[in-house]
């Protein structure tokens, strides 16, 4: 296991350590209620955050399976299992960049992805509005580190 250092020479405070729990559990349940919103709708939480990233990603064309990996901090062969199961539950699509490098696949989402992806982010974004718990731990947290240099 590998650990940066700090710049910081005292020990964290009782209050610190509280912070860092309330925001790391509720950080879980918001979790673990995104990944049971994605079940109801037939998509893992993988899945979910796959429409996700390819939604998200700003390049008209989408992202590559390279990108998708980054987002997803997951390994590239793994990203393209998920990207198979995804393809084949018809939520997304692959598309070759045309006249640049061929080899590169781009992802976009299908009609379906996208009606499901604007289902569970609304219900999502709603949800984010009650975290207050959660944006509340974040700031308090932000507050105490000290600014890399």
């Amino acid at each position: 296991m590998t650990h940066e250092s700090t710049s910081r020479s005292e020990p964290l405070t009782d209050q610190e350590y509280s912070r860092l729990l309330a925001f790391r559990a509720e950080l879980r349940r918001f979790l673990r209620w995104s990944e049971h919103r994605a079940a109801d709708v037939g998509l893992t939480g993988a899945q979910h955050q796959l429409l996700l990233a390819i939604r998200g990603h700003l390049d008209p064309g989408g992202p590559s399976v390279s990108e998708i990996a980054e987002y997803l901090s997951a390994r590239h062969h793994s990203v393209v299992q998920l990207i198979d199961r995804t393809e084949q539950a018809g939520l997304v699509a692959r598309n070759r960049e045309e006249g640049k490098d061929r080899r590169v696949v781009r992802l976009t989402l299908t009609e379906a992805g996208k009606q499901t992806l604007a289902l569970l982010s609304a219900t999502h974004l709603e949800e984010l509005g009650r975290l207050t718990p959660l944006v509340d731990a974040l700031a308090d947290l932000t507050v105490a580190i000290p600014q890399a240099r």
